[in-house]
């Protein structure tokens, strides 16, 4: 009696899924196209690169920045330079005197000018590196001052404001070569004067002031003593007041009170 083999299952029929002949999902065999095969999908690969839009906007900001900051540079140079002389006689209203060097004096000066621009002037002069004095200077130390190139910015403390004062005050403080004080009977609210100028003024933010300032500090050949200090503590310290008698003796000359400073490197000037 012959024994029955297993079964195997038939080698050419597909477990499940189409089959070579098309049975099974039809569509399925059509798409795979020949030999009922699918293909895998194509990956789509971009050809350009990413930009890096997030560099290139801090760039143009950066760019945009440095334009406005060199047009603001720009536009407060070009106001600067048209605010600037080159000589005195483009100021409207400034007076011209001529004075030579003055002779040191301990008396009081009866001066022709008021406030008074040269002429002969006590031995030791007035502060005037960036000096805002609170009191009315005594009169023959200033034009000592202006003897060595210093300008001097008066007003009547009657006439001005303490607004108008702050003002005046910005052109001097700071500046080497600048003095300020207040000079009672000024017959005008406001006026600066260097040796032989001088100009008279209405108000604190007419710009003829910082004009007068800016060429006639220290200017060359416009003064008899170049190279003359302005420094004087012990004027600083103590400043002699108007109508008083010099602080100093026929004996002391130019020779300052405290031994600390001398004009222009030599003891009379």
């Amino acid at each position: 009696m012959a024994l029955a083999k297993d079964r195997k299952p038939d080698d050419a029929r597909p477990t499940g899924g189409a089959t070579r002949s098309g049975g099974g999902n039809p569509n399925r065999a059509r798409a795979g196209g020949k030999g009922g095969r699918t293909r895998p999908p194509t990956a789509v690969v971009a050809n350009a690169q990413k930009r890096p839009w997030g560099l290139i906007a801090g760039a143009l900001a950066v760019v945009v920045f440095a334009a406005a900051v060199i047009g603001y540079a720009v536009v407060q140079v070009n106001e600067a330079n048209a605010n600037k002389v080159e000589a005195v006689d483009e100021i409207a209203g400034v007076e011209t005197y001529e004075y030579e060097g003055g002779n040191h004096v301990v008396t009081s000066v009866d001066y022709s000018e008021s406030p008074p621009v040269g002429g002969e002037h006590d031995g030791v002069w007035a502060d005037c590196t960036g000096t805002v004095y609170e009191v009315d200077i005594r009169h023959e130390n200033a034009v000592h001052s202006l003897e060595h190139g210093g300008v001097w910015v008066t007003y009547n403390p009657d006439e001005v404001s303490d607004a108008e004062i702050e003002t005046l005050a910005e052109l001097v403080e700071g500046v080497n070569g600048r003095m300020m004080s207040p000079y009672v009977g000024l017959d005008s609210p406001i006026s600066i004067q260097s040796w032989g100028k001088q100009l008279k003024v209405d108000t604190a933010d007419d710009e003829r002031l910082e004009q007068f300032a800016d060429l006639l500090t220290f200017k060359a050949g416009e003064f008899p003593e170049p190279g003359a200090t302005c420094e004087r503590p012990d004027f600083l310290a103590d400043p002699v007041v108007a109508d008083t008698p010099s602080a100093t003796t026929p004996d002391e000359g130019d020779a300052p009170v405290d031994g600390s400073a001398t004009e222009g490197g030599e003891s009379n000037g």
